[in-house]
């Protein structure tokens, strides 16, 4: 029997490690710290932004209600979206929810489609209410219903808007 010659391993370098900088071990606990500390300072703040988003919420809605073109429901689109996206970084999880069955129902509505003014003033409302009540645990029965009622509605209306 012949002698079989022993098995070589070869690991390729890992290009990318070497690019990034390694592994885990070169976390900065200090800038950990330092980041967290400026969150804190900056959550002070998250009051006076999410009333200004708010604020361009109903001031959008205010233009479509007068001038329902593209223009105006692009802006309304683009504020309902904001607040969507920015809503839980400000501890206000149940806007982000209304704010998003709004952005789907504008979004899912074909261009030129009729978007029902008490539907959308229906969510804005809700996004007072919560932002006003500073109403941020997600378990509120009340604010749980309102929101499972808001896309109720947003799914009905997709649906017609689809089979047209």
């Amino acid at each position: 029997m012949k002698r079989q010659q022993p098995i070589e391993l070869f690991m390729p370098p890992n290009m990318l490690k070497a690019k990034v900088g390694g592994g885990l071990g070169g976390i900065d606990l200090a800038a950990m710290k330092r980041a967290e500390s400026a969150m804190e300072t900056l959550k002070s703040e998250f009051g006076d932004w999410i009333a200004e988003d708010v604020a361009a919420l109903i001031a959008a809605r205010a233009r479509y209600a007068k001038t329902p073109d593209a223009g105006a429901r692009d802006a309304l689109l683009r504020a309902a979206h904001d607040i969507k996206g920015q809503a839980p970084t400000f501890n206000y999880p149940l806007i982000a929810r209304v704010a998003a069955s709004l952005s789907r129902m504008i979004g899912e509505i074909p261009p030129g489609g009729a978007i029902p003014l008490s539907l959308v003033d229906a969510h804005v409302t809700a996004i007072q209410v919560i932002h006003k009540n500073r109403m941020q645990d997600t378990n509120d029965k009340t604010a749980q219903a309102l929101c499972a009622e808001l896309d109720a509605r947003v799914d009905e209306l997709v649906v017609v808007a689809a089979k047209t």
